[in-house]
């Protein structure tokens, strides 16, 4: 995934780090990969992710989402990027740092959709900045 790659889980906060990627991306001239993770539930004994065939809905349904806001953010930029929109089933955290491997930038949202308002930076977030092979944006909620 080359140029920016933005990780998308559906939250409010994913979509203002959706957006600062778009803007980065129209400046920097880079394509632009959206990665939106369907989270699995990972196997106790060898510690991968479990994907069954039920996850294959729940993949399609975070894929549509990505797509929706992508083209309400889209939208409302004016001049868009080059957008493209990827859907795993997985761990997210381990699926971000693999997608930072072939990225120029890592962008992420500092919270998600399932974590704890008092949080300042999700529990994924700090994995990811700590393991990502490419430089990384951290973009806190709105204020």
């Amino acid at each position: 995934m080359p140029g920016i790659v933005v990780g998308y889980d559906g939250s409010e906060n994913a979509e203002y780090a959706l957006r600062w990627a778009m803007q980065r991306a129209v400046a920097e001239h880079l394509p632009l990969t959206v990665l939106t993770v369907n989270e699995v539930a990972m196997n106790p004994y060898t510690g991968q992710p479990s994907v069954i065939a039920e996850d294959a809905v729940m993949l399609g349904k975070a894929r549509q989402a990505a797509v929706d806001v992508v083209a309400k953010v889209s939208g409302d930029l004016g001049s868009p990027p080059a957008v493209s929109v990827s859907a795993v089933s997985g761990l997210a955290g381990e699926e971000l740092i693999l997608a930072s491997r072939d990225a120029e930038m890592l962008v992420i949202g500092s919270r998600g959709e399932r974590e704890f308002p008092a949080l300042r930076v999700s529990e994924v977030a700090t994995k990811v900045a700590h393991y990502s092979s490419c430089p990384i944006v951290i973009v806190p909620p709105a204020r």
